[in-house]
């Protein structure tokens, strides 16, 4: 790889970093207001129509063609924006004031999921290094859950089960964000349209399902209105602009090294909840810290452990 593609590569995964460390404080406002279920499927109802729209005028009509894919960009549509919006979300709201700063934690875990998922399909096991990363990235992230209280999770049965649903919707994004490999001969824009489509089709059917037996009630217009301008960040810079360049950039870098972006989403997440006004415990700080920490060090041995054996290999 030149230093031109690094470079695009790298930029490419920054702008989504950095969008996505806002889209948490954004959400924490708008959730006040709109259940994350509908607000979600508004969200990629829009993202997915002006991706669509985007595809079209980009790459002809001809690539909406789905050429027997259809059941693997279900699936992972689904996850991507089904799994993830839905189960994050819910998990931000039930996390309570610190939820914007909790779930971007969680978030920053997902290199070390990427590591795991990787494990599970390729059974590649990851070295001693990776494991205790893995542990102290853990224990950063309990430290925010938490703030430094263990007792809370005894206390308050919802705080972890939150926390689980976060981790879960980051696990999903991992998989949208590796499902890209499966469709080598597809731009970028062309996977992300289609499966941000397809999500929002399941998006609508179980919204609507949910309503019509009476777990959901549909929101007024106005209520709607009312959160317009976090719906508009969602929807083109946290939704169209974020998602399309963090599946170009991952296309670049593979998601192994893209993933390590999502360090930066936490910090961002922090400076924006601290101007909202959001109080940030001390605690809550240091395990931001110590997850990014973690995750670097993680990164940094396995390239040292790449470098090793490619070297071997040249001398052999």
């Amino acid at each position: 790889m030149n230093r031109n593609t690094l470079l695009r590569g790298v930029t490419y995964c920054l702008i989504p970093a950095l969008a996505w460390g806002g889209m948490f404080p954004v959400m924490q406002v708008a959730l006040k207001v709109l259940d994350p279920f509908y607000f979600t499927t508004i969200r990629y109802i829009w993202a997915g129509l002006i991706l669509l729209g985007m595809l079209i005028v980009f790459e002809g009509k001809n690539v909406l063609r789905l050429e027997g894919e259809s059941w693997k960009l279900l699936f992972f549509g689904a996850v991507g924006f089904s799994g993830f919006g839905f189960l994050t979300f819910v998990g931000q709201k039930l996390s309570g004031p610190s939820g914007a700063i909790i779930a971007s934690v969680i978030m920053a875990l997902m290199p070390l999921m990427t590591t795991c998922v990787n494990w599970a399909l390729h059974k590649s096991k990851p070295n001693r290094s990776t494991f205790i990363s893995i542990f102290i990235a853990l224990s950063g992230a309990m430290l925010v859950i938490t703030n430094g209280d263990p007792s809370l999770i005894v206390q308050i049965k919802e705080h972890i089960g939150a926390s689980l649903l976060i981790m879960l919707g980051a696990l999903c994004w991992v998989i949208y964000t590796m499902g890209g490999s499966q469709f080598a001969g597809w731009s970028p824009l062309r996977y992300t349209a289609l499966t941000t489509c397809f999500g929002s089709l399941l998006n609508i059917l179980i919204v609507l399902s949910a309503t019509v037996f009476g777990a959901l009630t549909m929101p007024s217009a106005e209520r709607i209105g009312s959160v317009g301008a976090e719906l508009l960040y969602m929807i083109l810079i946290a939704g169209v602009l974020a998602v399309f360049t963090w599946n170009v950039g991952n296309k670049i870098l593979k998601p192994e090294n893209g993933m390590l972006f999502m360090n930066i989403v936490p910090v961002t997440t922090v400076t924006i909840s601290a101007l909202q006004g959001v109080e940030v415990g001390r605690l809550q700080l240091a395990g931001t810290f110590i997850v990014i920490i973690a995750l670097v060090i993680n990164n940094l041995t396995q390239r040292r452990g790449k470098m090793q054996v490619n070297m071997q290999n040249d001398h052999s």
